[in-house]
């Protein structure tokens, strides 16, 4: 047995006792458990950077950065719906990628040069929110075109480990790099993890037609996973396609709402978080280095989550009460900051949510995905992670604005949000349905072209 093979059997060996994952579809799940911790690694030395140059011109300043963020989504998703329209994965995923290493490189040009003025922080304050969700949604793209359902559901808790350890590991550097050599080591160490990122997308999707996770075992009511040559066949379709795949489907239209309800509790907490920082810590250093603990008490607890909980909690209890885990959190989020807004208690409650999110909540809501077409897996999906989310973002931060101009504090944003999260658990259930009434079509529909492809190669 090759040595590589061996290793993958040893591992396999090791990880069969927390994850219900085949030896062969141990390959492809490390490369994605591989390219999603470099990426959020990166991010996450860039974050407590990114959220500190943020309070630089004051807390009321961040729905202008959120708005401005929203404006840039929209003149970057057509010009990616382009790429997608024309390249094949395997060209426009590189393509993007190294779009953001250079910018990243860019700004280090001008940290390095002690171009640190206001407008810079603003700029790369949009900038990295820009990036975070960009090489996301892409990941998340190719791994709904590569996994079936049934793997999703059993995996991608596993995979999100990688971005959870890349988590643990990115604030930990930007904690110490920062001291030791600046604000330039950042940067330069996120363009090298995003082009390791790169290289295990290569091998994810190679130029082959069998994609490594294309044979893997699947559960006997799933879809295999797609065995055509995604790596060179262009998606084709229009540049705006995204937008318009969205409004004709209920069940896309469904995850817009879920995404809006999130992003719309996490710009509220974001905007509280902000205010009680800045009060709290006078200095951008000790802001950036408590947003760097709060990362990583985040990340330890969502990576227990990840390896030990949540395969088991997706496939025994199912995607319904995925989704619901985060509605519930983030109402408890909000009752907790709202009764003592407080440095710690905001810690403490910002943590928790987050954590429940990445390690249950987000899995499953990528697992909704693997349903959809392909144009819809990277356009669509795209679209709401970028457009819509941001948006929301934007809308959501001008709310909190308004509200607070006539006199609502976070009290009672914290009233508002409880019903929103029944209107938001009661969208989780119904995606869930809906995703199971997709797979079941789906599948019938395969089956019968199976059938029927067999019949007319083997006539009566």
């Amino acid at each position: 047995m090759p040595a590589s093979k061996q290793t993958l059997a040893v591992l396999h060996r090791f990880l069969g006792r927390f994850v219900d994952i085949a030896p062969q579809e141990m390959r492809a799940t490390l490369l994605g458990f591989t390219w999603f911790f470099c990426l959020l690694g990166g991010y996450y030395l860039l974050r407590p950077l990114r959220d500190a140059m943020g309070l630089a011109g004051g807390e009321e300043e961040l729905q202008w950065l959120f708005t401005a963020t929203f404006l840039a989504m929209l003149t970057l998703v057509p010009l990616f719906g382009m790429l997608v329209a024309r390249f094949p994965p395997r060209r426009f995923v590189p393509i993007a990628y190294r779009f953001f290493t250079a910018s990243i490189l860019c700004f280090c040009v001008l940290i390095a040069a002690d171009v640190q003025g206001m407008w810079v922080a603003r700029v790369f304050f949009v900038w990295i929110s820009v990036f975070n969700l960009f090489v996301i949604s892409i990941f998340w793209s190719v791994l709904a075109d590569c996994f079936s359902n049934a793997q999703g559901r059993r995996l991608f808790g596993f995979i999100a480990a990688g971005g959870t350890a890349g988590t643990f590991v990115g604030p930990a550097l930007a904690a110490t790099l920062v001291t030791a050599l600046g604000p330039v080591a950042l940067t330069l160490v996120a363009a090298l993890m995003l082009e390791i990122a790169l290289q295990c997308f290569y091998r994810l999707m190679p130029r082959s037609a069998a994609l490594p996770c294309a044979n893997a075992h699947d559960d006997a009511n799933s879809t295999p996973a797609p065995k055509d040559d995604h790596a060179t066949r262009a998606i084709g379709g229009n540049v705006f396609a995204g937008l318009g795949l969205i409004v004709r489907s209920p069940y896309l239209l469904g995850l817009c709402g879920y995404l809006l309800l999130h992003t719309a509790a996490s710009t509220f907490l974001y905007f509280e978080q902000g205010r009680i920082v800045a009060s709290s810590f006078a200095d951008t250093a000790s802001r950036t280095r408590f947003f760097a603990l709060v990362d990583l008490g985040v990340s330890s607890f969502t990576l227990f989550l990840q390896l030990c909980i949540t395969g088991r909690f997706i496939r025994h209890f199912g995607l319904a009460k995925a989704l619901l885990v985060l509605p519930l959190a983030s109402a408890l989020a909000f009752m907790a900051v709202a009764l003592s807004p407080t440095i710690w208690v905001l810690a403490a409650a910002q943590a928790l949510r987050r954590a429940f999110d990445y390690a249950i909540a987000r899995p499953a809501r990528e697992v909704l995905f693997t349903v959809v077409a392909r144009e819809a897996k990277y356009k669509a999906k795209n679209a709401i992670e970028t457009v819509v989310y941001r948006g929301g973002d934007a809308l959501s931060g001008w709310i909190s604005a308004g509200l607070g101009m006539v006199g609502v504090g976070f009290a009672g944003l914290a009233l508002l949000a409880v019903p929103l999260a029944g209107l938001w658990a009661a969208l989780s259930v119904w995606l869930a349905r809906r995703q199971e009434q997709q797979l079941h079509a789906r599948n019938a529909t395969s089956t019968h072209a199976s059938r029927t492809s067999t019949d007319a190669a083997f006539p009566s």
